[in-house]
């Protein structure tokens, strides 16, 4: 765990500067919730746009929940990773039938989509309740600071054991900028508050002996994207946005050798339909 000195030296350094971002205004669980699955591999600046026109579009669970998946996947596209649009309207249906937002650790995850680290962030973000989020920074800031590689069990472990209790929404802000904006992979040891209190640090800093590298959590470099599948699937997503495709003319619209078996895995995903050789959006 981090040591009280430590925490006081992440408050004292980050609530001042907080980065101002727009989900930081609220605490309603719902715009927390499109927030953090929008910001799964997006970046966000990409996400900031989006995120403001989803909740104008569908401000409340009900609304996306009212809604075709079709309409959702056209708000979305742009973002990437469609699948996460098709997990947000199902999380949506779902908040709807039970009547209220889930409140719980356990309730949340039972959401459509929504792992440990998103119920977390609902929890500590929209409820400020006492939760430890580990997302690719913070796992990253814990690693050097211990000065070893970490599994996901052991950096959620000293996640909780450092956690302010009372001042969750604050400790994970603050914790999160300063992965994303000091201890970054190249990072900026010269200005963090815990330079004088990092394992890695105080062992000379030596990038080629990163902890943080294959810990648990922190982010590898993405596959390429230029002639990928997943670029495929997105030209496709793209042209139903304005209308129909016919299965014969995929191949020519995704540019890709494997297209006809992107499609079919799109249909099988419930994210495109095939309607007597014709391609549509659900």
């Amino acid at each position: 765990m981090l040591a009280s000195e430590q925490a006081e030296a992440v408050l004292a350094w980050g609530v001042p500067q907080l980065r101002e971002l727009p989900w930081r205004r609220t605490r309603d669980p719902w715009a927390v919730l499109v927030s953090e699955v929008m910001l799964q591999q997006t970046q966000i600046r990409r996400v900031i746009p989006k995120w403001i026109a989803f909740l104008e579009r569908f401000p409340t669970p009900a609304a996306c929940a009212r809604n075709d998946l079709g309409d959702v996947l056209r708000l979305w596209q742009g973002l990437g990773y469609p699948r996460r649009a098709r997990n947000l309207h199902a999380a949506a249906q779902e908040i709807q039938r039970l009547g209220a937002f889930p409140g719980t650790l356990d309730a949340l995850r039972a959401l459509p989509g929504v792992g440990t680290y998103t119920a977390r962030a609902v929890l500590a973000f929209a409820f400020e309740a006492d939760a430890a989020v580990v997302d690719t920074n913070i796992a990253r800031v814990y690693a050097r600071v211990v000065g070893r590689r970490l599994t996901g069990v052991q950096v959620q472990a000293i996640a909780d054991a450092s956690l302010p209790i009372g001042d969750s929404w604050r400790w994970n802000q603050c914790l999160m900028d300063l992965g994303a904006t000091l201890c970054r992979p190249t990072p900026q040891c010269d200005a963090c508050p815990l330079q004088s209190m990092c394992a890695w640090r105080c062992a000379g800093g030596d990038l080629a002996l990163d902890p943080a590298i294959d810990s648990a959590g922190v982010s590898r470099t993405q596959s390429r994207f230029e002639g990928s599948e997943r670029q495929a699937r997105g030209r496709l997503l793209k042209a139903l946005n304005t209308g129909s495709v016919r299965v014969s003319d995929a191949p020519k619209v995704m540019a890709h050798p494997a297209a006809l078996r992107l499609v079919a895995a799109l249909c099988a995903e419930g994210l495109v339909r095939n309607d007597d050789e014709t391609l549509r959006l659900p």
